[in-house]
Order: C-alpha cells, then structure tokens, then sequence
C-alpha cells in the first residue's frame, strides 16, 4: 500500500527520529521505533531519513534539487527534440516543394 503522506508529516517524523536516536543502540532500531508510533513502514521512513542526510550533504548522493533539476532538464531536451524533428521535416517538405513548383 502506498500512501502519501503532507510534508508536515515528514517533517515530524525526522523531528522525532532525531529526538528519540540517542535513546536507541541503533539508527535502524529508532526508526522502528518512530515508525511504529507513526503507523508507518520503517522503510518509509528509513528513506526519508537518508534523502535528508544526502540534501543536508552528511552522505553522499544525488540531492533532491538536483534530482528535479535534471528530470527537468530531460524534459527540456525531449521536447527540443521533437521540435527539431519538427523542423526538418517541414525543411524537407518546403525544400521539395522549391525543387517542384505546382502549377497555377
């Protein structure tokens, strides 16, 4: 089941996670910990953790500006594509029609 949850709610969640991994032997252990409490996966919360360490730039990683940066991008190259593709054709078809003047 995949569910989203408000950015307040994520918020939350990593204010807890901070709070209570003192009080853990470990990070897995308090993420268990806060999840449960959360009524979430642990794996939910596990990867908010690590894109926060990665964004914050204690891990490495692709951060997530630069992960929205680049889909943008990609995005922008598609569409330039296609209006290249556009282009050319229209290049050929008026070349040809240059090469062949109808009649009138």
């Amino acid at each position: 089941m995949n569910r989203k949850y408000s950015p307040e709610m994520r918020e939350r969640a990593l204010r807890m996670l901070a709070e209570t991994r003192p009080s853990h032997p470990n990070m897995m252990s308090a993420v268990r910990h806060v999840a449960g409490l959360l009524g979430m996966s642990p794996e939910t919360l596990r990867l908010w953790q690590r894109r926060f360490e990665v964004d914050a730039g204690v891990k490495p990683g692709l951060t997530t500006d630069a992960a929205a940066e680049i889909k943008r991008l990609q995005k922008e190259v598609s569409e330039l594509r296609k209006a290249n593709e556009i282009l050319r054709a229209a290049s050929i078809f008026f070349a040809k029609e240059l090469d062949h003047p109808s009649t009138r």
